[in-house]
């Protein structure tokens, strides 16, 4: 799905995967998508943030293969990729919530930009 790279794009693009969770058979109140849905957070606010290039909207994809659900959010810059920030720093602690919270995460290039993209397996933990 496409959002608009503004605030109100972020809220909607974050309920859209709460719902289509939701709709998945992953409950509001669950796990799996409390988890989702913080990551979704995380990553859509950074495309929105640092990502942005006036008039590009930014992509959300958000896929179920199995046991393991993934999320992808693409933006169209491409010289600002994410990395890791100190945790003693005054800011940029999300990607670190979303290394904790995701089994694997990473960055893929394409044109124009750049999609960041994090899975999640479940497990009986997360299964519900």
């Amino acid at each position: 799905m496409r959002f608009t790279s503004t605030p109100r794009g972020a809220r909607l693009a974050r309920r859209l995967v709460s719902h289509r969770l939701d709709e998945w058979g992953r409950p509001y109140a669950g796990p799996a998508n409390e988890t989702l849905t913080l990551i979704a957070a995380e990553l859509v606010a950074n495309a929105v943030r640092h990502g942005h290039v006036p008039g590009r909207d930014f992509h959300l994809k958000l896929t179920g293969a199995g046991t393991t659900l993934r999320l992808e959010v693409s933006d169209t810059r491409t010289e600002c990729l994410p990395e890791l920030q100190d945790p003693q720093g005054e800011g940029g602690r999300g990607l670190l919530l979303v290394e904790a919270l995701a089994d694997t995460w990473g960055v893929t290039p394409r044109r124009p930009g750049k999609s960041v993209w994090a899975e999640v397996r479940l497990s009986p933990a997360t299964e519900r």
